[in-house]
């Protein structure tokens, strides 16, 4: 699924690309969301889940692809609804989407927790156009329980 045009479009520019740049290369048609996506998974797959593991992702989103295939439909029928139209983005672990992923605020006991409405935050983004690819990992309630716990 993953091509070596893609993987050097990865590498060489957008790696540090800001979400203007890519917005420019969406606009262009250099790259699609869809692409986009695909490029992420790969990245994550190379060294989150594989290699240094880094375990930086909790879950991710099984609908990301196709959210991306249908707002780069969105984008050529009726132009992009915003700067973050198709843009994927990665929400912590705390912040409560609507969809198949769970919100477990990094704690065992809310592993299986599905949110009953999108927060405000997941709301706005989802109306922007933005794509959430899936949930980061964070120490449990995002250090509520400690004054001493260290920020990782």
């Amino acid at each position: 699924m993953f091509n070596k045009r893609l993987q050097e479009i990865a590498e060489n520019q957008l790696l540090e690309a800001t979400i203007e740049e890519i917005q420019k290369a969406l606009d262009n048609e250099r790259i699609t969301s869809k692409e986009l996506v695909l490029m992420y998974f790969q990245r994550i797959s190379r060294y989150d889940q594989e290699g240094v593991k880094l375990n930086s992702f909790l879950e991710i989103n099984p609908d990301a692809l196709y959210l991306a295939e249908a707002l780069d439909t969105e984008r050529k029928q009726k132009g992009k609804r915003s700067p973050l139209h198709g843009i994927p983005i990665l929400l912590k672990d705390n912040i409560d989407t609507y969809d198949r992923l769970h919100t477990s605020a990094g704690s065992c006991a809310l592993e299986h927790h599905v949110a009953e409405k999108d927060s405000f935050v997941a709301k706005q983004l989802r109306q922007a156009g933005a794509i959430i690819l899936g949930k980061a990992n964070m120490t449990e309630w995002a250090n509520f329980m400690t004054e001493g716990m260290p920020n990782g």
